[in-house]
């Protein structure tokens, strides 16, 4: 699907929280999911309900928080109120629920792996980002053909 400006429609992946919402953004051609900053949960609706009207949102790929065992639970009853707001707030995009085991251990590796300073490294704020990002890059992986690239 293409909007009138000829661009695809974003795609954007959400890393829930009752206190901060990560959130990341695939790039115009879907390979490279990049930060979107951590906003407390109504205003990531409202930055996100933004970006639906500036540019269309057509996946949204939400971190679904499976208990070690891989069941729900109370923290995916919290999610899914949070998916029922943002069917109503951004009409046409496809909800997408992610398996996010692991992904603030893998934020928190990703982050240590760069460097910086450790206050900034500790952040909840960068890791709950960071932890979109890989929710997203996961996504786009099993999305999109790597077509052209050697195997």
């Amino acid at each position: 699907m293409l909007l009138a400006s000829g661009t695809r429609p974003r795609v954007v992946a959400v890393d829930y929280g009752t206190r901060r919402v990560g959130l990341a953004l695939a790039d115009p051609l879907r390979v490279i999911a990049q930060p979107y900053g951590t906003y407390a949960p109504e205003e990531a609706l409202q930055v996100l309900q933004r970006l639906h009207a500036a540019e269309g949102i057509e996946t949204v790929v939400i971190g679904w928080p499976l208990t070690e065992a891989g069941t729900e639970g109370e923290a995916t009853r919290r999610v899914e109120r949070f998916i029922r707001r943002l069917r109503r707030l951004l009409p046409g995009a496809q909800v997408v629920r992610w398996d996010e085991r692991y992904t603030s251990e893998l934020a928190k590796e990703r982050l240590r792996e760069v460097g910086g300073p450790r206050k900034k490294r500790r952040d909840r704020g960068r890791i709950d980002q960071m932890a979109a990002v890989i929710i997203l890059q996961e996504y786009l992986e099993q999305q999109e053909p790597k077509a052209g690239l050697p195997e």
